[in-house]
């Protein structure tokens, strides 16, 4: 084994054969283990055989085979068996060299020659100890593309290194854990000319300065578990030309606010940012959904494990709630947003906040319309949505009234507008019957597939108004249907 500089480890077998001392109180005092069971590393292309090249299979006897060197006839043993080794390196293009003690590169050149090929390497949890010794692996392979170096703990240069072209063709690049900070990632990202993904997880960075000719081509960057990120160390990356896919989660963070840019307004900051991940941090205020629907390009975010989404609240209507106030999202949570989805999120937004909209100053007619400020700065998307699907009726924001034996059941008419032939029936149901289990029930009773029917009904109240029932999950009691009123069935 070879001495390094760096660390040392102990594998398990290691451990449970070596006695420690125990260690007192005195601040001196220490431990010991036995020289010859300490793992001091191997060099990469150790490593590398260790792992990658194949015992020899069963031989009955070595082959023998007689080469020419010069005018001399040479005779050599398992001559294939170099050829074979040789051959499968080279061939190495992802290699994963995980916990195997690689403590540095080794012999000058031996990485080129071996496996010249290899274009992914894992070398997370080793014994690499500064940058140094990364760039002397990385300067052997002209073809490095992916590079994790997660938990080494590893020293970096305060200033930038000299250009070596290590990592040339270098497009995805994993710190996680490795105590780099802010200001060692620019220093060393001049090295990093066409980088696309950096992931730089669990560093403890405080995001300190504006990168200025760095980090331009990144497109994924991944800061979790850094607790010390806050909104306004967030705008020193906001333009960052080609960010797409920011990864925020588990920093602690509960508000953000984009002064730039008003109500209704999109925000110059984070132009191409198209994914957003905001899992297991403090968001508990809706103004945060709000300041989200400011950014231009936001196609994508995942808000997993925040109090605003957690705890007793429907799930359902949450994800209602954050599909309307943002209004280009396509997907979240994983979850693709269909259109059908993002219609009745968007009307049943509309009939929620209705009443509050009016009471602000809100109104049928556009010339009277003028909710105040308060309400606007709530709810910033509630007038496009009125301009969308026309403002809320009085006779869809009536209150709903309490949950009673009387009330449980409704006496409706049923017609069929296109189906003049069909008799108008009257029926008995029940006001929390959900709009998909009245459709079963029509599907049945006209022997019509459920997928081909269209409701709505009309009420005496409102004559002329016909209400469509859009969203199949929830009840007639949701689109306050009352005693008298009369189904429109359509298909």
């Amino acid at each position: 084994m070879e001495a390094t500089k760096g660390l040392c480890i102990l594998n398990a077998d290691d451990i449970l054969s070596v006695l420690f001392i125990s260690i007192s109180r005195h601040p001196t005092a220490g431990s010991f283990i036995r020289p010859n069971k300490v793992n001091f590393g191997v060099d990469f292309l150790t490593a590398i055989k260790n792992r990658y090249v194949l015992e020899d299979e069963p031989k009955e006897e070595e082959t023998e085979q007689i080469v020419i060197i010069g005018n001399k006839p040479v005779e050599t043993i398992g001559f294939d068996s170099v050829i074979k080794q040789q051959s499968q390196l080279s061939k190495l293009q992802d290699v994963s060299l995980r916990n195997c003690a690689v403590n540095g590169a080794g012999d000058q050149g031996g990485i080129a020659k071996a496996c010249p090929n290899i274009r992914s390497i894992d070398l997370s949890k080793n014994l690499l100890s500064s940058w140094e010794e990364v760039i002397d692996i990385a300067n052997q392979l002209k073809h490095l593309e992916v590079l994790n170096l997660s938990e080494n703990k590893l020293t970096f240069p305060s200033s930038s290194p000299s250009p070596t072209g290590a990592f040339s063709m270098l497009k995805v690049l994993v710190l996680n854990r490795t105590g780099i900070t802010w200001a060692e990632v620019l220093c060393c990202a001049s090295g990093w000319p066409v980088l696309e993904k950096l992931y730089l997880e669990s560093n403890n960075i405080v995001i300190s300065e504006r990168p200025t000719d760095v980090l331009q081509t990144v497109k994924l960057l991944d800061l979790s578990s850094n607790q010390s990120i806050d909104e306004n160390q967030l705008f020193l990356i906001a333009y960052l030309p080609r960010l797409e896919q920011l990864i925020l989660s588990d920093i602690g963070i509960s508000s953000i606010h984009f002064p730039d840019a008003g109500i209704g307004c999109k925000t110059s900051m984070f132009p191409s940012l198209q994914y957003l991940v905001l899992n297991d941090n403090q968001i508990a205020q809706w103004s945060f959904m709000n300041e989200l629907d400011k950014l231009q390009s936001l196609h994508a975010l995942s808000c997993t494990r925040n109090p605003l989404t957690e705890g007793s609240k429907d799930a359902q209507t949450t994800r209602q709630f954050i599909i309307a106030r943002i209004g280009q999202l396509r997907t979240l949570n994983k979850c693709a947003v269909e259109p059908e989805e993002r219609r009745g999120a968007e009307l049943d937004y509309r009939k929620a906040f209705g009443n509050e909209w009016k009471k602000a100053g809100g109104h049928q007619d556009p010339e009277k319309n003028r909710p105040n400020e308060e309400f606007l700065a709530a709810h910033p998307r509630y007038q496009a949505l009125c301009l969308k699907y026309g403002a809320p009726e009085d006779g869809e924001l009536k209150t709903q009234q309490p949950f009673l034996l009387k009330n449980q059941l409704l006496t409706l008419k049923i017609k069929y507008p296109n189906q003049l032939d069909q008799k108008v029936i009257e029926k008995q149901l029940p006001e929390s019957m959900t709009v998909q289990k009245v459709k079963g029930l029509l599907s049945r009773l006209l022997k019509v597939p459920v997928s081909e029917l269209l409701l709505s009904y009309e009420s005496p109240k409102m004559p002329g108004k016909e209400i469509e029932l859009e969203n199949d999950l929830q009840s007639l009691q949701f689109y306050s249907v009352e005693n008298g009123d009369c189904l429109l069935v359509r298909w």
